[in-house]
Order: C-alpha cells, then sequence, then structure tokens
C-alpha cells in the first residue's frame, strides 16, 4: 500500500479504483516517460537552448547520471527539492533526475527572491535547492546565502553554471560528470522508482483567493491531463515547439515542455521574451507550435519589424493563462497564417482547449471544451445547486486530471471543494450543450460596486475592441460610498490620442451598459507584468491606491 506524503490529500478510494480500473490513469511516472522517449527516438534532437543542443538518448544519461549523484548526496524519496532553473536544458536534467529518485520538484519561476523563496521553503519543507548560480543580471550567491541563514534545514544546494568555487555548494555539471553508469547504480535507480499514485510535482499558486498556496499533484493525474491536452490540440512528433514565457509557470511546463516530450517533438527554450529574439529564433529554429500567454502573443504582434522574418514555419499556437480577445485571435490567424488554439487551465488541473476543427467564432468567444474526457466540469450558483446549460455560474471541477487539495492546508480546502468534491475554480462561466465553456469573469475580479456585481473581464473585452488599445486592465477601485468602483488602466498604441471621454464614447458605441463604462481610466506607457507574463493586476490596484490618497 502507498505511503502518501503528511499533507497531501489522497483521492477518495472508490475514485482511485475507478480511474485505475478504467486506465484513465496511465501508471507511469514522469521518469517512464522520460524513459519511453529516449527508448523510441533515441538520437533524436530534443531540447535545444542558447548554449547546446540535447538528443532524447544524451537528456537520458544525463538524467541519470545526476539522479545518482543526487541520491549520493543523500536525498530522499519524497523529499521536497526547490528547483529554480531558467529556461535552459539543465533544467530537464534536474527535474528528471529528481522524478527518477522519488524525490518532489518545486517550481519556482526564476524572478523569485529572498521574499517568495523564504515562504515557499516555509509552505513545503524543503530541504534542498537546485539553483542558477548567475542568471543575466542576477547573481544568485547571495540569495542563497540569506535563505540559507532562514532556514538551515536546507541541507542541499546544487547550483547550474557555476564558476567552481561556490563551495559548499555542490554543482550539477559536476554530479553529471562524476557519477557513473554501473550496473549497481542502475538498480539503485530502479529500486527508486516511486508509485505513480504518489506526490510527484509540487506548484505555487495564488488559487482562488490570492493568498500562496501549494498544489501537489501525482504521477498519475498530471500526466494524464498534460496527455489528453496534447492529444487534443495534435502535438506531435514532427512539432518544434518554442517555450519563451518561465519554465516554472504551470502553462510552460505542462503544455510546452511535458506535452511536448509525451508527443516526442522538440522542445526550443527562449529565455527571452525580447521580439527580436522570438522572432530570430522562430526563424532559425523552423518553429512550428508556440506555448505562451496572450500577452507575449499581442506584444508580438505590434513588433515594428516583424515582417522582416520568416515566420512560414508556424503552424499552430496554444495561449491560455489570460483573456484571448477576439482581434487577438483573428490577428494571429490573419497575419500569422496559423491556427490559434484558445485554452484555459490552471495548477490544480482544469484543462481545456479548442479543437482542430473548431471555427473562428468558437475560437474568439469560447476556451474549448475539456481535453480529458473523464473529468467533470459543471457549474453551481451560491447555493452549491449545479444550473442548467448556458446559465452563469461558478465553475467547479473533479476528475482524474484534478487536484485533491492544497497542501498542509486544510482550512483552504475547506473553502476550495465542495461537499461532494468538485474543485472550486474561483471562475465564472457558461457551458453551453456540446460542452464549450464561456468564461465570464473571475469571483475575486468581481467588482461589487454598491452591490452589483460587474465583470472586469467583460469590460476588458470591450475596450480591447478599441483600435489604438494595445492593453488594458480593469481592477476595482475603493470607494467609501459603493465600496468599489470600475478604474481601467489602459496602454494606447504608439502615436495614440486617447482620452478618457474617447474611451467612454466607444464604449457606449459598443452598446456597453452604465454598469461597464470605467469611472476612473488610467493612461500609462506600459503595463506592469508578473513573471509568468501576465497583466500585474496586484501592482495596478496598489497603484490606484496611492494615487487616490495623494489626491485626498
Amino acid at each position: 500500500m502507498t505511503k502518501f506524503l503528511e499533507g497531501f490529500t489522497p483521492y477518495k478510494k472508490k475514485d482511485a479504483e475507478k480511474y485505475n480500473e478504467f486506465r484513465w490513469w496511465p501508471g507511469l511516472t514522469f521518469g517512464d516517460i522520460l524513459d519511453r522517449a529516449a527508448d523510441i527516438h533515441p538520437e533524436k534532437e530534443a531540447f535545444v537552448d542558447r548554449k547546446k543542443r540535447v538528443t532524447y538518448g544524451e537528456a537520458r544519461e544525463k538524467t541519470n547520471r545526476l539522479a545518482i549523484g543526487l541520491m549520493d548526496l543523500g536525498i530522499q524519496p519524497l523529499d521536497r527539492v526547490l528547483v529554480q532553473v531558467p529556461n535552459w536544458n539543465e533544467f530537464v536534467f534536474a527535474y528528471f533526475a529528481l522524478q527518477k529518485i522519488g524525490s518532489i520538484p518545486v517550481l519556482l519561476i526564476d524572478r523569485y527572491r529572498q521574499f517568495e523563496i523564504n515562504h515557499l521553503v516555509s509552505l513545503t519543507g524543503a530541504t534542498a535547492w537546485i539553483v542558477a548560480s548567475r542568471y543575466k543580471k542576477t547573481d544568485y550567491v547571495p540569495i542563497i546565502n540569506d535563505v540559507l541563514k532562514e532556514h538551515p534545514e536546507i541541507k542541499n544546494v546544487i547550483t547550474v553554471r557555476g564558476r567552481g568555487d561556490q563551495q559548499p555548494f555542490s554543482s550539477l555539471e559536476r554530479l553529471i560528470e562524476e557519477a557513473e553508469l554501473t550496473e549497481r547504480d542502475v538498480a539503485r535507480l530502479v529500486q527508486r522508482r516511486p508509485d505513480p499514485m504518489q506526490v510527484a510535482h509540487m506548484g505555487p499558486t495564488g488559487g482562488t483567493t490570492g493568498a500562496p498556496k501549494i498544489v501537489p499533484r501525482t504521477h498519475n493525474s498530471l500526466i494524464t491531463g498534460i496527455e489528453y491536452c496534447s492529444k487534443s490540440w495534435e502535438q506531435s512528433t514532427e512539432d518544434i515547439n518554442l517555450i519563451a514565457g518561465p519554465i516554472g509557470h504551470d502553462l510552460t511546463f505542462t503544455k510546452g515542455f511535458i506535452g511536448s516530450i509525451i508527443t516526442l517533438g522538440k522542445v526550443i527554450f527562449l529565455d527571452s521574451t525580447d521580439n527580436k529574439d522570438i522572432c530570430g529564433t522562430i526563424e532559425r529554429e523552423k518553429v512550428t507550435s508556440i506555448i505562451w500567454v496572450p500577452t507575449l502573443a499581442q506584444k508580438m504582434l505590434q513588433y515594428a519589424d516583424l515582417d522582416k522574418y520568416d515566420l512560414s514555419s508556424l503552424k499552430k499556437m496554444h495561449s491560455a493563462g489570460g483573456a484571448s480577445h477576439p482581434d487577438l485571435v483573428k490577428d494571429v490567424t490573419e497575419k500569422l497564417g496559423m491556427k490559434f488554439y484558445n485554452g484555459y487551465g490552471g495548477t490544480e488541473g482544469m484543462t481545456t482547449i479548442t479543437r482542430p476543427g473548431d471555427d473562428l467564432e468558437i475560437i474568439c468567444s469560447t476556451v474549448g471544451r475539456p481535453t480529458c474526457p473523464y473529468d467533470t466540469y459543471k457549474l453551481i450558483d451560491r447555493d452549491g445547486n449545479e444550473l442548467p446549460p448556458n446559465t452563469q455560474g461558478e465553475l467547479v471541477v473533479k476528475g482524474p486530471g484534478v487536484f485533491t487539495g492544497y497542501y498542509q492546508n486544510p482550512e483552504e480546502n475547506k473553502k476550495a471543494f465542495t461537499e461532494d468534491g468538485f474543485f472550486r475554480t474561483g471562475d465564472m462561466a457558461t457551458i453551453d450543450e456540446k460542452g464549450y465553456i464561456t468564461l465570464t469573469g473571475r469571483i475575486k475580479e468581481m467588482i461589487n460596486r454598491g452591490g452589483e456585481s460587474i465583470s472586469a473581464t467583460e469590460i476588458e473585452e470591450l475596450i480591447n475592441r478599441h483600435p489604438e488599445v494595445a492593453a488594458v486592465a480593469v481592477i476595482p477601485m475603493p470607494d467609501p460610498v459603493m465600496g468599489e468602483r470600475v478604474c481601467a488602466y489602459i496602454q494606447p498604441k504608439p502615436g495614440a490620442q486617447l482620452s478618457f471621454d474617447k474611451i467612454i464614447s466607444f464604449l457606449r458605441g459598443q452598446k456597453a451598459s452604465v454598469l461597464q463604462l470605467p469611472e476612473r481610466v488610467e493612461f500609462i506607457d506600459a503595463m506592469p507584468y508578473t513573471g509568468a507574463q501576465k497583466i500585474d493586476k496586484k501592482s495596478l490596484r496598489e497603484d490606484i491606491a496611492k494615487n487616490l490618497q495623494e489626491a485626498g
């Protein structure tokens, strides 16, 4: 019988039995996924970064050597290990080496600093850390030392691309170089293969409330969700997949990275979101598909030198992690001549996407259908009652591809799940008779103006129709009388002459209701973005609060 990680909520016995009986769970581990790819295509080029090109066979060998080195350091099954490696090939070796020995990677994006890292160590109980020695302008060694002062329980720090003078830290490269693939060591690796029912992966998330939480995913559940999604948008061994967003971000990791390996494709790691780098990489590597958030797609389309690059290899784009407005979908389809897949997902496991045969209207207006046919998606009202099709309600999900609870957080889990075990996504939506989902707003982003619930998402979609708007974010503005009022932050396109009156006039022309008219508009030169390249609404809320306070 599997001994589950303490603090993890196991699947209910009857659910687990059903998922296994019907083979909805594959019974594979992440280590198995890499081994399978290397067995089928050992000589196939699989991972490419700015420094090196690696085949599936080479990736497995380096992974196995590193796994042996990590075992020799004393890293044990179920030990949580922070992985803070940028979009480099070394991420492949680090992630899968931990999977091979039954340890649990905790993904961190490269922008995390002492505050976030200290918090995540406390949340996860991590005892080891694989981290870049230096990345771009950041020297991580002082950051590492600061964290170790707060958390002496971290016994092993393994640096990546170090300078060779970083004692007492271990070196990832040295661990790979010094390990030997002897018969005895390979047998040790086989013995450390984890149970597919066990926790394989931890991802930080804000969940439905914005407070940091940890999502534990099992091998079975996470592989299931990714595999069905990759098949839904027809990823294949011929695909050359560009990853530009941080590998620690769920969309990039699941749909881009692991989806590519499951389908035996090629991953192009790009550690830049600069348009010149992106377009140059697409041209040079003959990229066929991109997996990223809508904001990066929008930035590329607005790139003045876009026409100077040969982007004819592009065939498809999977966009999720934010609203893909109709104009963006049409521009991608028409200007780049590629298929746009509109998706929706989360670290907790919800995954939907449009399909190859869907028409433009469906792609523009929905986030597609659930990718795993054995996950259940439904809508409920405030009292928890299930709603009929085409009726707005909160989207809740349950199934073999969905998680079962936040790690070590029973109080949050009471709020996050319904009595019958469905996860409350916090998203408002409608579902039509064919199962297509239209997101209508985020519960935490619903603006409560004097008791009226106003969808920030709907207002953003309306403003985005304006031909001179480059980006928009709608947030609640504190108000002593109404509680909250509507404030829109707008980034105009270069040369645009926008004003509050022009925006309101445009919205009236779009037949917007009086509730959808912003009561304040802030024009800014550039939107702030999080490390995952989503608009940083927290920063905008802080900014408007400051502006209101200064105005008296």
